[in-house]
C-alpha cells in the first residue's frame, strides 16, 4: 500500500502544498473492511488514460478539453453540466453508465472568468465569474448558450490573484447565495484593513471575505463576514446555508460555519467593508488576537465559533465544497448527512449537524479516500451516487491525476461505523450504524478522550492548544445495539472533544470502519 505524508503550509486557492513524501511500497492488500467494500469509485473521465482491462471502455475527451471540474449541476438521468476552471461549461452525457464508455460532450458556454460553481435554475444555468454572477440560456434549443445576462456584479475585483467568488447556491426563498474570497498576499497595519472610503483605498476590494446573497430582484445582500477562502458552500436539510474555510492566518484549522445575518467569523481583513453601506456589522474596534478561540469569543460579541472544525491532517487539510446527502438511503445510512470535499488528501469526509440551544454543532469523521486528484466539487446524482470533480491544478495533491470526474457509488453494504455523535449534559452519546458487540462496547479500554482548542492570532494555522484527557464515568448500550452513551468528565465549550473507539466491535466482530469522530462543542446542552 502507498502511503503518502506530507506537510502544507500556504495559502492558496484552495490548497497550496509544499510537499515532503515518504513512500512505502507495500503490496496493496483487500480485507472485508476497507472503504471500496461500501462505496466504490467509478472514474467517468481523468488526464491519466487507464490501462489493463479497463482501458477498453476508455472514450476519451473532444481533443484539448482539459475537464478541471470547477462547478456541476444535476441536468437529468443520463446528463450532467459542469464548468471548468478556463471558463467553459460542458454537458456531459452517459455519465451514469457503468463503466462509463459511452460518455458524449457538448459545449454549452465559453468565454467565462473562472467559473467557480454551476446552478441549474428552470431552462437556465448560473454561475459565479470572478466579476459577475452570470446567467447563460439556451434560447432556440440547440445546446448552446446564446444569452449570457450580468445577474448581479457589486462587489469589488483588485485583480489580486486570489480574488475568487464561489456559487451560486439556491435557498428556499429564491436568494442565490455566494462566498466571496479575500484578497492575499497584503503587507501592512491589521487596523488599517478595517477601514472603508468610497474611492475603496483599502486594501481589500468591496466585501472581500463577505458570504454574500443576491435576490430575486437582482439585489446584492452582505450577510456576514470574516472568510478567507471559502471554496465550499451548500445547505442542511433545514435550508440554512453554510461554507467551508481553509487554514491559514487567523484560521486555526479548516471549519465549517453556519451562515446567518451579522456572523463575523475569523478573518478581520473582511471589515474593510464592515461601514459600506448595507453592512449587518458594525462597530468592530479591536481583534481579541493571540488568545485562544474560546477566549476571543468572549471578549468580542460578533465573533461566532465554526458549527464544525476539521482537525488537521486527521480531517482534511484543506476542505472544499459542501453537498447534503438527500439520497433518503440510497447513498447508505447518512441520510440528511454533509459530505465535504477535501483537495489535499483527494478524499471525502462526513459532518453529522445537530442544534444546541438554537446554535449548530457537531461531528466530523472520515468517510472516503482514494480519489483520483484533489476534490473541488460535489454533486449528488438522482441515483443517490455522489459525482467529485476533480483538479489540482496550480497547487499538488494526492491522487495519480491532474483533473477528471468520477463517481461514488454505494455498494449496498452499511459500513460500521460512528452514525452520529451527539453532546449530552454529562458526556455523548454514539449512534451506530450496526448493533455493537455489548462486550467490547462496555470496556473503558475500548475508547479514548480528549479535548483541544485553537489560538485566535493572524499566524498561519495553530497547532492544538490546551489539550486534556477525559476520563469515561460509565458507558451504557441500548438493547438494539445501535446506541451508547458516554458519560465524560470534564467537557468544555468551544473546544474539539476528539474520541477514539479502536476495541469496538459490531455483532459479527468487525471493527469500525473509521474508529474516529471529532465532535465540536461549542455549547453544553441544558439538563
Amino acid at each position: 500500500m502507498v502511503k503518502v505524508n506530507r506537510t502544507f503550509r500556504s495559502a492558496r486557492w484552495p490548497a497550496v502544498v509544499l510537499a515532503m513524501v515518504v513512500v512505502s511500497t507495500e503490496s496493496p492488500v483487500a480485507s472485508a473492511n476497507d472503504e471500496s467494500d461500501y462505496y466504490r469509485l467509478v472514474t467517468i473521465l481523468s488526464s491519466k488514460a487507464p490501462t489493463g482491462s479497463r482501458a477498453k471502455f476508455w472514450k476519451p475527451p473532444p481533443r484539448d478539453l482539459v475537464l478541471e471540474v470547477s462547478g456541476m449541476a444535476v441536468v437529468d438521468k443520463k446528463r450532467l453540466a459542469v464548468s471548468i476552471r478556463k471558463g467553459e461549461v460542458w454537458f456531459l452525457d452517459g455519465v451514469y453508465d457503468d463503466p462509463p464508455k459511452n460518455v458524449t460532450y457538448k459545449r454549452f458556454a465559453e468565454a467565462l472568468h473562472e467559473p467557480l460553481g454551476l446552478l441549474k435554475q428552470g431552462k437556465s444555468y448560473l454561475t459565479a465569474q470572478r466579476t459577475e454572477l452570470t446567467r447563460m440560456t439556451d434560447t432556440d434549443g440547440d445546446d448552446v448558450a446564446d444569452e449570457y445576462i450580468c445577474v448581479n456584479n457589486a462587489w469589488g475585483v483588485t485583480g489580486n490573484y486570489h480574488e475568487y467568488a464561489f456559487g451560486p447556491r439556491l435557498d428556499r426563498n429564491g436568494n442565490l447565495w455566494m462566498t466571496l474570497n479575500i484578497g492575499m498576499g497584503f503587507k501592512g497595519n491589521q487596523r488599517s484593513l478595517m477601514v472603508s472610503n468610497k474611492s475603496l483605498g483599502v486594501s481589500q476590494a468591496r466585501w472581500r471575505g463577505w458570504g454574500v446573497k443576491v435576490t430575486p430582484q437582482g439585489k446584492l445582500v452582505p450577510v456576514c463576514a470574516g472568510m478567507r477562502s471559502p471554496s465550499g458552500l451548500g445547505s442542511n436539510r433545514a435550508g440554512d446555508m453554510f461554507y467551508t474555510d481553509q487554514q491559514g492566518n487567523w484560521v486555526g484549522t479548516n471549519s465549517l460555519h453556519h451562515m446567518r445575518s451579522g456572523a463575523f467569523f475569523h478573518h478581520p481583513e473582511a471589515l474593510a467593508s464592515m461601514s459600506l453601506p448595507g453592512s449587518p456589522i458594525k462597530g468592530i474596534q479591536a481583534i481579541p488576537g493571540g488568545v485562544p478561540l474560546p477566549e476571543a469569543v468572549k471578549r468580542l460579541k460578533h465573533l461566532k465559533p465554526p458549527a464544525v472544525w476539521f482537525p488537521y491532517k486527521k480531517v482534511g487539510q484543506s476542505a472544499t465544497d459542501i453537498v447534503l446527502d438527500d439520497s433518503h438511503g440510497r447513498f447508505g445510512p447518512f441520510d440528511g448527512q454533509l459530505f465535504i470535499g477535501e483537495f489535499t488528501l483527494a478524499s471525502i469526509s462526513r459532518v453529522f449537524l445537530e442544534k444546541v440551544g438554537g446554535e449548530y454543532q457537531g461531528a466530523c469523521f472520515p468517510f472516503r479516500e482514494g480519489l483520483a486528484s484533489a476534490v473541488i466539487r460535489l454533486s449528488q446524482g438522482h441515483d443517490g451516487s455522489l459525482f467529485a470533480g476533480l483538479s489540482n491544478r496550480g497547487w499538488s495533491s494526492l491522487g495519480t491525476a491532474s483533473y477528471g470526474l468520477q463517481r461514488l457509488v454505494w455498494t449496498g453494504k452499511t459500513p460500521f461505523e460512528m452514525k452520529e455523535i451527539r453532546a449530552r449534559p454529562d458526556g455523548f452519546e454514539l449512534v451506530m450504524t450496526r448493533p455493537v458487540d455489548p462486550e467490547s462496547a462496555q470496556r473503558l479500554s475500548s475508547y479514548t478522550v480528549n479535548s483541544y482548542t485553537y489560538t485566535y492570532h493572524s499566524t498561519y494555522g495553530s497547532d492544538e492548544i490546551l489539550k486534556r484527557d477525559l476520563a469515561i464515568r460509565s458507558i451504557t448500550v441500548s438493547e438494539d445495539g445501535l446506541r451508547i452513551r458516554l458519560r465524560i468528565a470534564g467537557l468544555r465549550e468551544m473546544y474539539v472533544h476528539e474520541l477514539h473507539a479502536p476495541g469496538l466491535r459490531s455483532r459479527d466482530g468487525q471493527p469500525l470502519l473509521h474508529p474516529s469522530g471529532y465532535y465540536t462543542l461549542n455549547r453544553i446542552p441544558a439538563r
